[in-house]
């Protein structure tokens, strides 16, 4: 079973690298109680340093927030025009096996 809990992976990832929530704290720029509250879930990481953390930790932010699973389609090249149409053909999509699973 995969384990999608930020602060259990952040917390597992630190003690993988054989390093102390102070030792953190201190290359991030951080308070040592700012990492543990992250390991507990209490607070949530700025954006830089969640970038930080998976630099430090040898992985992806979207492995951290639990995402390195999930499928994304990148549309941003696309013209609008283009843009709606991938956006009608995968609303049709769901419809069709939200159906299908009924």
């Amino acid at each position: 079973m995969e384990i999608y809990d930020r602060g259990w992976r952040l917390k597992a990832l630190r003690k993988k690298r054989g390093l102390s929530q102070k030792a953190v704290a201190d290359r991030l720029g951080v308070d040592r109680a700012a990492i543990s509250a992250y390991e507990r879930n209490i607070a949530t990481p700025r954006i830089d340093v969640l970038e930080n953390l998976a630099l430090l930790y040898r992985t992806s932010v979207d492995y951290i927030l639990g995402m390195e699973h999930r499928a994304a389609l990148y549309i941003d090249d696309l013209s609008e025009s283009q843009q709606e149409t991938v956006r009608s053909i995968v609303e049709t999509l769901r419809r069709e096996f939200l159906k299908e699973e009924s």
